[in-house]
């Protein structure tokens, strides 16, 4: 079984001559009166754009609202920047009064210790009793309080206020009599 194995060539593509069918002559043969043209690349029709006519503004006079608006515009910057430098001067003097402040904390804290040692109470007493200026006491001068009994409270001349409309009354009488007495 033999099989039939189809052989492609290349075709030009203007003259369908296969490219290998080269005669040797240096000119092309053309069958018939066929000449085949290339076509020509048709390009996009570019769309113009067509800008309305507008007229132009002629330039006018500077209002004075905007100068002054642009000066107060400047004038706010400035304040908000020295505002800003007045902040920064002051967060820098509370971070220097913070250090001074734990500075003298610890000062304080060497100071108290110091004036702790330079009053020995033994040595004050010792002292106090070589001159006579001052004595113990002895075992008579000492009372002692028995605080075993459970407190109590007694209230003595305790006015009972009178009921209804006369403690009312009394009461603005007593209230009238300390301003009288207050002025007088």
């Amino acid at each position: 079984m033999a099989t039939a194995v189809k052989r492609r060539t290349k075709l030009n593509r203007y003259t369908n001559v296969p490219y290998d069918a080269y005669d040797g002559s240096a000119a092309r043969q053309l069958k018939g009166s066929e000449v085949l043209q290339p076509r020509p690349m048709v390009r996009p029709k570019q769309r113009v754009v067509a800008r309305p006519r507008v007229r132009v503004r002629e330039a006018g006079a500077v209002s004075p609202f905007a100068v002054a608006g642009f000066l107060a515009v400047g004038v706010f910057a400035i304040l908000l920047l020295f505002s800003y430098v007045k902040l920064t001067v002051t967060s820098q003097q509370i971070i220097d009064l913070r250090s001074e402040m734990t500075e003298l904390r610890t000062e304080e804290a060497k100071l108290r210790a110091q004036y702790e040692l330079a009053y020995d109470l033994e040595s004050i007493e010792q002292e106090m009793t070589a001159n006579g200026t001052m004595v113990k006491p002895q075992n008579g001068q000492s009372i002692y309080v028995d605080l075993s009994e459970p407190d109590s409270v007694t209230i003595f001349e305790q006015e009972e206020a009178a009921p209804g409309t006369a403690g009312f009354v009394d009461t603005i009488k007593s209230i009238v009599e300390e301003i009288v007495a207050y002025f007088s």
